[in-house]
């Protein structure tokens, strides 16, 4: 059964950085693009960044561009999302989510076909 599992998830000052790893049972990661989501009470589910299988794209929301960064080691079956400079409206449960080689369907807005149950991340003084 796959499964994606993610952690890393925390409690923050604003200003300042977790990392997020998300790794893969039953899963080769490297034919997999990994897209990472977040949802927040009273906000839609937010597509936050996404990478293809073999690294060459990769998508970020407005809202995190120049802040995060996604990357992975296929070694390790393991997708990282490194976030810095967090804000308190980063505050959020993400997950991780796999698809068949590209990003497509977290470009369009479409399910992937796996995700994870989530990290909570809570960016708070």
């Amino acid at each position: 059964q796959v499964q994606l599992v993610e952690s890393g998830g925390g409690l923050v000052q604003p200003g300042g950085s977790l990392r997020l790893s998300c790794a893969a049972s039953e899963l080769i990661l490297d034919r997999y693009a990994i897209g990472w989501f977040r949802l927040a009470p009273g906000k839609e589910r937010e597509g936050v960044s996404c990478i293809s299988s073999n690294a060459v794209n990769t998508y970020y929301a407005d809202s995190v561009k120049g802040r995060f960064t996604i990357s992975r080691d296929n070694a390790k079956n393991t997708v990282y999302l490194q976030m810095n400079s967090l804000k308190p409206e980063d505050t959020a449960v993400y997950y991780c989510a796999a698809d068949f080689r590209s990003c497509g369907d977290y470009l369009a807005g479409r399910p992937m076909d796996y995700r994870g149950k989530g990290t909570l991340v809570t960016v708070s003084s």
